[in-house]
């Protein structure tokens, strides 16, 4: 591929910290690597308002790992973004030191540019009217709802960041091991009522969803039964809303040390999955649709895409 560009980029959320290292370039986008690490920043931060210290050290050695791999496969740009525990924070700033001190200082990024991202990323190399993504994090959930033009031009109707992720709901609403009746009760009506002002002020209802990130990838190998996870055979899962409510149902009635055996299911991700999968549900419900595709392209896709200036049209351009 000629007048490349190789970039790493880094995200840091509330529950994993990733890295997509790929060529960007007028001849489109090539993958080399990719690694994630549930690092949990926000453990406990729903409470106290704070990122702990061990949590930043856990971010902190994932992102020296990550530098470190990035300058082995001859990086040229190495950049990231920190989500939505680090917005909320109260000692960000020392969060975002620690993290200058392990090799690189991620930019803060508002809920608004992270849904335009992840649009960006879920979208690319596909066309339609009325595309939805959602990136279901742990402590927000990003919706974009627009269309993408043949030539790839996006229009963008409506890009809302909500706080409500998998850990966040966890942590205020599912004590039980496992959640009581009630906990699933509240949690669910909590989510509803945050969601649907999104969804009442779209002009048309959406045509189809795209789902980004860790809930959405872990349910599709759920659902594949995924002995070892393989993103070739998760990317473009056709996820039911059917299948998805007896998952749901399924994971919701088992203990924590039952979920961490479930095949396809990272076991560190056991304890936020259920919220997760509540989110994505209510997301489909109130949607009107059916079923969503599952995307691994998602907001490193978005990044690198951003960085190179291949989005389509001046839809972000702050990275």
């Amino acid at each position: 591929m000629s007048d490349m560009t190789r970039y790493a980029a880094i995200d840091i959320g509330t529950v994993t910290t990733r890295l997509l290292v790929a060529d960007a370039g007028p001849d489109g986008v090539r993958e080399l690597s990719r690694r994630a690490v549930i690092t949990h920043l926000g453990d406990g931060w729903t409470g106290t308002g704070l990122l702990s210290r061990e949590a930043i050290e856990r971010v902190a050695e994932a992102v020296r790992s990550f530098v470190a791999e990035a300058n082995a496969l001859g990086a040229t740009e190495i950049f990231g973004v920190a989500t939505s525990a680090s917005r909320d924070a109260g000692n960000s700033e020392e969060f975002l030191d620690a993290l200058e001190a392990a090799g690189m200082r991620p930019q803060i990024i508002a809920g608004t540019t992270e849904a335009q991202l992840s649009f960006l990323g879920a979208t690319y190399g596909r066309d339609g009217e009325g595309i939805l993504v959602v990136d279901i994090g742990g402590g927000s959930t990003e919706l974009v709802v627009g269309d993408v033009d043949e030539d790839g031009v996006i229009d963008i109707e409506a890009a809302r960041s909500i706080d409500i992720g998998a850990k966040r709901v966890t942590e205020l609403y599912l004590h039980g091991d496992p959640p009581a009746r009630h906990e699933l009760d509240a949690a669910n009506a909590f989510i509803t009522e945050e969601l649907r002002p999104y969804f009442a002020a779209l002009r048309t209802r959406p045509r189809e969803l795209v789902a980004v990130a860790g809930t959405a990838t872990s349910l599709a190998a759920i659902d594949l039964e995924l002995e070892e996870y393989d993103a070739n055979q998760v990317h473009g899962y056709c996820l039911g809303a059917h299948a998805l409510a007896d998952m749901r149902e399924m994971l919701a009635t088992m203990t924590l040390e039952s979920r961490r055996a479930v095949t396809g299911l990272e076991p560190a991700r056991a304890g936020v999955i259920v919220a997760g999968a509540l989110i994505l549900e209510t997301v489909l419900a109130l949607a009107g649709l059916d079923s969503t595709l599952v995307s691994e392209q998602d907001i490193l896709y978005g990044m690198v895409l951003d960085r190179a200036g291949l989005t389509g049209g001046e839809l972000i351009g702050t990275l």
